[in-house]
C-alpha cells in the first residue's frame, strides 16, 4: 500500500540506474525538483547529450559504491536480476528506491504529473493502468496551463496579506474561499485593493 505524499528534493542526492529512454523521462522529471542528479550506464541514448550540463553522467556498469550515499534511487535497466539487486541494496541500506519495471519492488511509484511553479497535480493508477494515468495528466495540461503559476503565486500573497490584515477569523475563512474563485485579473485587483487597505 502506497501512501501519497510530497518529498522535498532540493539538493537531495538522487541516482538513475539506466541510460535508456525511461531513464531519460525520469532524470527530466526529477530536474523540476533541483535535486543532485546521477546517472550510471555503460551506454545511454543521445537524448542524455542534452542534459550533461545538468547532471552527472558516470559511463560504467553499475557499481554499489555509485548509489551508497543517495537519498534516492531509480533502477531504470532492461536487466531484472540487475534492477532486483539495487532495490534489495537500498532497502538494506534505508535508500528509497524505485524499480520502474516492478512496482513489488520499490519503495514508492512516481505518479503521472503536471507542475506549474508551486502547483503540483499527480495522478496514478497504482501500475494498473499508466496510459489512463498519462490520459488525465494531458487533460489536466489543458485545464491548468502555465499561467497557473503566476496564479498560485498569487494566492499566495494575498493570503499572505489576509492572514496580515484581518483579524476576524470567519471573515479570513470567508475572503480566502471567495478569491479561489476569481480569474487572474479579478485576483490581481483585489491584491492590490488588499495591498492598500487596513482594515481590522
Amino acid at each position: 500500500m502506497f501512501y501519497p505524499m510530497m518529498i522535498n528534493l532540493k539538493n537531495k542526492k538522487v541516482t538513475v540506474i539506466g541510460g535508456g529512454k525511461v531513464a531519460f523521462r525520469k532524470v527530466k522529471k526529477f530536474l523540476e525538483f533541483d535535486c543532485d542528479i546521477k546517472v550510471v550506464s555503460p551506454l545511454y541514448i543521445d537524448k542524455f547529450e542534452s542534459l550533461k550540463d545538468k547532471i552527472t553522467i558516470i559511463e560504467d556498469e553499475y557499481k554499489k559504491e555509485y548509489i551508497k550515499d543517495s537519498f534516492l534511487v531509480v533502477a531504470s535497466t532492461s536487466n531484472k536480476e540487475l534492477n532486483e539487486d539495487i532495490a534489495i541494496y537500498c532497502r538494506e541500506n534505508n535508500i528509497l528506491c524505485n524499480v520502474v519495471d516492478d512496482i513489488n519492488l520499490s519503495d514508492f511509484i512516481v505518479p503521472s504529473s503536471i507542475k506549474r511553479g508551486d502547483l503540483v497535480i499527480s495522478v496514478s493508477t497504482m501500475g494498473k493502468s499508466p496510459s489512463l494515468s498519462s490520459k488525465i495528466r494531458k487533460e489536466l495540461e489543458e485545464k491548468y496551463d502555465e499561467e497557473y503559476e503566476e496564479y498560485v503565486n498569487i494566492l499566495g500573497e494575498m493570503r499572505a496579506l489576509v492572514l496580515k490584515k484581518c483579524n476576524d477569523e470567519s471573515e479570513k475563512k470567508k475572503i480566502l474561499n471567495e478569491i479561489v474563485n476569481l480569474n487572474i485579473e479579478e485576483l490581481k485587483k483585489r491584491r492590490y485593493e488588499y495591498e492598500n487597505s487596513s482594515w481590522n
